[in-house]
């Protein structure tokens, strides 16, 4: 099996575990009497959408969904299975965390359907454990632990974003405030990014384990709600991480503004003192007769003596107000 012919694993497992690889030409014989099937598909491929779409023998509403464009987190129950919808962190080399990748899955009794168009960390997981032969032994099973690796796999890139503002916390006395600003409002896209998928996702899990379906017993109803439970503290997590870079943000805004009024009013102080001087000496620039000490030797000298003057004078009064 390769990705380019779509089908990127395909399992028969039984209920001690054991795997038997299946291929294309495999994929219609008989489900082991006490086991179930495994398929997992590149959904961009045509060759797996045609297959869905004619020889899965799934309803036209639940292939539609698995192949759509644009999917958010969900679970929906129907009359032959449950359709689950994941969003998993893009750790693929070059991707951002929070641009998450979408994980479909259809659970029927006998077989569990999985499409990916980029690759989920999670799936390996899981191969991992089949390749030891600890294969869950139900297809709830399955998608519980791939739910359960696709938590798990949020929570270091959520420890990221914890260490990037403490970081920036401590470098919020020192650096520049608009470099910074510009990097806490990068670490607040991605927790809000984060936040919108990772949010629907714990509802989703909550409703699946209160799902009325013969599929789920009541050890993986717990289960769920563990997850759940674990996806609910990342959500606080965020949210505590993405007030803490609007705090920090509110600051960076305080020091600025704060910076721009100083050298406002510094420039004030500096208009105050030279226009009283500027109108000096515009009056004596005139070269109208009658200027004091036109014709005197000394008068230039004089003039800026008593502008210096003046300009002394300017400045003890400004910080005899409490201006300077």
């Amino acid at each position: 099996m390769s990705e380019a012919d779509g089908l990127l694993h395909a399992y028969a497992l039984n209920s001690g575990g054991v795997a038997e690889t299946r291929d294309w030409t495999t994929l219609a014989e008989p489900v082991p009497a006490r086991g179930y099937v495994w398929l997992h598909f590149d959904r961009s491929t045509e060759q797996a959408q045609t297959w869905l779409i004619e020889q899965s023998g799934l309803d036209p509403v639940v292939s539609e969904a698995l192949l759509a464009p644009e999917t958010r987190p969900r679970s929906t129950r129907f009359e032959t299975g449950i359709l689950v919808i994941l969003r998993a962190v893009n750790l693929n080399p070059g991707a951002e965390p929070e641009d998450m990748v979408s994980l479909r899955i259809w659970i029927e009794p006998k077989r569990i359907i999985s499409l990916r168009s980029r690759r989920v960390m999670a799936v390996g997981d899981l191969l991992t454990r089949i390749e030891r032969g600890q294969a869950p032994k139900s297809p709830m099973g399955l998608l519980i632990l791939l739910a359960d690796r696709v938590a798990a796999r949020i929570e270091p890139v959520i420890a990221e974003i914890q260490d990037a503002l403490d970081d920036l916390e401590e470098q919020t006395a020192a650096d520049e405030p608009s470099e910074l600003r510009e990097r806490i409002g990068s670490v607040r896209r991605q927790a809000s990014q984060l936040r919108r998928f990772i949010g629907p996702q714990c509802y989703s899990l909550l409703h699946l384990s209160t799902c009325d379906s013969s599929l789920i017993v009541n050890a993986d109803r717990q289960h769920l709600r563990e997850t759940a439970d674990d996806i609910t503290r990342f959500i606080e997590t965020l949210n505590a991480a993405w007030e803490r870079a609007a705090v920090m943000n509110d600051e960076l805004t305080s020091r600025l503004a704060e910076h721009t009024n100083r050298r406002l009013y510094l420039l004030s102080i500096v208009t105050v003192v030279f226009l009283p001087l500027s109108f000096v000496t515009g009056l004596l620039g005139m070269n109208l007769g009658g200027i004091p000490g036109a014709q005197a030797g000394l008068g230039f000298t004089i003039t800026v003596a008593l502008l210096a003057l003046l300009a002394g004078i300017e400045l003890w009064l400004l910080r005899r107000f409490g201006m300077l």
